[in-house]
């Protein structure tokens, strides 16, 4: 587990600790059950809830002999509880216990990674709003395009997470399930009605049909969906280090008192929360490989998904959590530098103008292909020359005759720029 990125939250459902108690939760809900089908004397269950316990030490000292966590965990509570503890786990095999728990864990873990997901959001829209006007040059390739708006591209964001968060509804609803079917799945020494009512207690559905374990299918979505998340947290990061560069320098990450960038250089300060990020969202990936290997097992079960799933899930919830905490505080308190930003839209002396001199051309009456030709001419020996482009097209012959100084300065105006920009956040459901 990467302790190092655990939050106490997440913490909380993922330590040995409350794994055991996870596992006391979906014995006792099995007892609760078959002591109302009439299976278990009502004495013996207020016995196996008043005394049943654990102690990790022991289970890990009973597992050094029986070398099964299951065996053990069972054999310390039963130390606890005493003769009643003969009901404990009847009529059941460790997979209704370890993925019914499993279940808890991860449905408690999506809880927690939805809040962040909306916490997010908030930020997101919050920054839509507040820079939905600030110009700044779009690019594609990493080259000067046209202008855009800092609000589009947090609105852009901000559309993803809410895609995320209801797909990760979704998923969360998918991997709530758990089984108390038995050895295979068929319910030989248990009734259906038991795993009903104990699944019910534990607010879990009931997997339709299981073998000894619920298909792996659930949890490969479950992690492709973290994946997914990861990956679009890695966009707005990469997007965020490009940024911070010192030849475009728009936006920093915060830079805390004390904090410092470098060893060797002073002066650094290094967009390292991004990077993590960046590494992170890769991790991330790695795991969904090996969640989607698991679902393929031998006939009604192997254990050869279980080693794996006891790093891959907690780790990427871990991570998952981190991440989100992380690029929230990011996107809260980074600086924008909006003389920068001016700067560089700036930079080109008015380049990113040329697809309004073409259609302005096109309507003119000239071919695309001879209006094209003629833009990039002057577009070409405006970026080697750096006189501005709209002054090489007024001096060329050729467009001259067909655009005066009144016209090329509205051309060259930014105002339109922006000018659907209250309809695209109206179609996001933000009016303004």
């Amino acid at each position: 587990m990467i302790e190092r990125y655990s939050t106490p939250d997440m913490k909380k459902i993922w330590d040995e600790e409350a794994r055991f108690k996870y596992w006391l939760d979906v014995e006792i809900a099995v007892c609760e059950a078959q002591a109302e089908a009439g299976i278990i004397p009502q004495g013996d269950l207020e016995t196996i809830k008043a005394k049943a316990d654990f102690h990790i030490p022991r289970i890990l000292e009973i597992e050094e002999t029986t070398q099964h966590d299951v065996i053990a965990f069972l054999t310390n509570v039963a130390e606890y509880v005493g003769p009643a503890s003969r009901w404990i786990h009847y009529g059941m095999t460790s997979s209704d216990l370890l993925d019914t728990a499993f279940a808890l864990q991860l449905r408690d873990a999506a809880n927690l990674i939805l809040q962040r997901l909306t916490a997010l959001e908030g930020i997101l829209r919050q920054k839509a709003i507040q820079y939905k006007n600030l110009l700044t040059i779009g690019r594609t390739h990493g080259i000067h395009a046209e202008p855009t708006s800092y609000g589009l591209k947090f609105l852009n964001w901000h559309q993803e997470i809410q895609r995320h968060i209801r797909r990760w509804e979704s998923v969360s609803q998918e991997i709530s399930c758990g089984k108390v079917s038995g050895a295979v799945g068929t319910y030989t020494h248990i009734d259906p009605l038991i795993e009903e009512k104990a699944l019910q207690k534990l607010a879990l559905k009931t997997d339709p049909v299981s073998t000894q374990v619920i298909s792996r299918d659930r949890h490969a979505v479950y992690l492709a969906a973290i994946a997914a998340i990861g990956a679009s947290l890695e966009k707005i990061s990469i997007e965020l280090r490009h940024l911070q560069r010192t030849e475009v320098l728009e936006v920093e990450e915060p830079f805390r008192s004390g904090q410092k960038g470098s060893s060797a250089m002073p002066h650094k300060k290094n967009p390292i929360i991004s990077e993590r990020i960046t590494g992170m969202a890769r991790l991330l990936r790695a795991y969904l490989v090996t969640a989607m290997e698991n679902i393929a097992l031998w006939h009604e079960r192997d254990i050869s998904h279980s080693s794996t799933e006891r790093i891959i899930f907690p780790d990427a919830c871990h991570l998952m959590d981190y991440m989100l905490q992380k690029i929230s505080y990011i996107l809260r308190d980074m600086r924008i530098h909006e003389k920068n930003i001016k700067r560089n839209l700036e930079l080109t002396g008015g380049l990113y103008h040329s697809q309004k001199f073409l259609l302005f051309l096109v309507e003119k009456g000239l071919t695309r292909e001879k209006a094209y030709s003629l833009i990039q001419k002057s577009a070409l020996e405006s970026w080697q020359s750096r006189i501005p482009l709209k002054e090489l097209l007024l001096k060329d012959e050729n467009v001259g005759k067909l655009l005066n100084k009144e016209e090329a300065d509205e051309l060259f105006n930014d105002g339109n720029a922006l000018k659907n920009i209250d309809y695209i956040y109206k179609r996001c459901g933000i009016v303004l």
